[in-house]
This record gives C-alpha cells, sequence and structure tokens, in this order.
C-alpha cells in the first residue's frame, strides 16, 4: 500500500506529530514504548467497532470511541465532550484493513439472514432496515474514507490536530496514512 507509511523507530513518524498524543499513540503502540501515567485522557481515537483491533496504550491515555469503519458522523456529540469538557487537542482517526463497512451491499443477504435467524425478525423488517441505514455507514475504502472524515473533522474542530492512520490486521500495527497538500 503506498499510500501508507510504516513506524518502525521514532523518526519515522511525522514531525508534526512528534511529541503529541498523537506521536505517543504510534510509539506505545508500534515501538513498545514504556507507558507513562496519566490522570486524564491526553487524546480522542475513533477507531472501528472491529474487534481484530486492540491498542497497546497506557490507561487513562484515550477516550475512544468505536463506530463501525471509525465513522464519527453519527458521534459527534461525543467528539464534541472529549474537547470541551474532556479537553483533548489530538484526534487520531483509525481505520483499518479489510473493514465491513466497505462494499456493504455484497453482505445484504448475510445481513438479512442474520437478522432473522440471530435477533428473530422478519424478512421485511431486515432488509428495510438494511436499506435505510447501509448508505449511511458504507465508508467505500477504508483510506479514502479516513481521508475525508480527517478533512470533515478539520475543519468543523480547527483548533484540534487530526491524524488519518490505517490498522493493519494482518500484522497488528499502526500506519499514518499520506496526505496530499
Amino acid at each position: 500500500m503506498s499510500e501508507i507509511l510504516s513506524i518502525g523507530k521514532a523518526s519515522d513518524i511525522s514531525e508534526n506529530y512528534r511529541n503529541t498524543p498523537i506521536g505517543d499513540l504510534l510509539e506505545y503502540h508500534n515501538l513498545g514504548r514504556p507507558f507513562g501515567n496519566y490522570g486524564k485522557a491526553e487524546i480522542l481515537i475513533g477507531m472501528c467497532m472491529d474487534n481484530r483491533k486492540h491498542l497497546h496504550i497506557p490507561d487513562n491515555f484515550a477516550f475512544i470511541i468505536r463506530a463501525g469503519g471509525a465513522n464519527l458522523r453519527y458521534s459527534e456529540f461525543k467528539v464534541s465532550y472529549a474537547i470541551a469538557i474532556g479537553g483533548v487537542r489530538h484526534i487520531a482517526l483509525i481505520g483499518h484493513t479489510n473493514c465491513g463497512m466497505v462494499n456493504l451491499e455484497s453482505r445484504k443477504n448475510e445481513f438479512i439472514d442474520g437478522l432473522v435467524k440471530n435477533a428473530g425478525w422478519d424478512v421485511i423488517k431486515a432488509r428495510e432496515h438494511f436499506e435505510n441505514n447501509a448508505p449511511k455507514f458504507e465508508i467505500g475504502s477504508e483510506i479514502d474514507f479516513i481521508k475525508s472524515e480527517t478533512i470533515r473533522l478539520r475543519e468543523q474542530y480547527r483548533g484540534v490536530m487530526v491524524a488519518p492512520l490505517l490498522y493493519r490486521v494482518e500484522d497488528n500495527r499502526l500506519y499514518q496514512i499520506k496526505e496530499h497538500k
């Protein structure tokens, strides 16, 4: 993937993220930096609800919002709360490879069948639920979505640094997503 930057040492972290909670996150997770002690959250992490991802970070270091595809469009009040009340000035938006929110239409029948079998829904209700909601939650490409969501959050929260990151489930590591000026 030519659009991601590997973090194998501290100097691989983009200069603008070094010595910030975003750089700290990358060092904790990828580089095994010893955990610091935190009395309050330093960063808001927005990431997918996918169970294959686990971050190596210290207690109290971060607020974490998990939403399908790392889509924070429907969690804006929570983001605002973390900034206004929690005082965070940094957001790490973490997409991941092989995300289930990509190409939702291809999983339509599986989704409907799963609601019928596991939740006791009738087929019509399950189909309507999918058709009414899938377009809101479809993210397209993981990297393209994280880039666009980063831009949206930067415009909405101008005083907050927002970093687009990618979690590769293949190696359980975080990568910076290249941004083109």
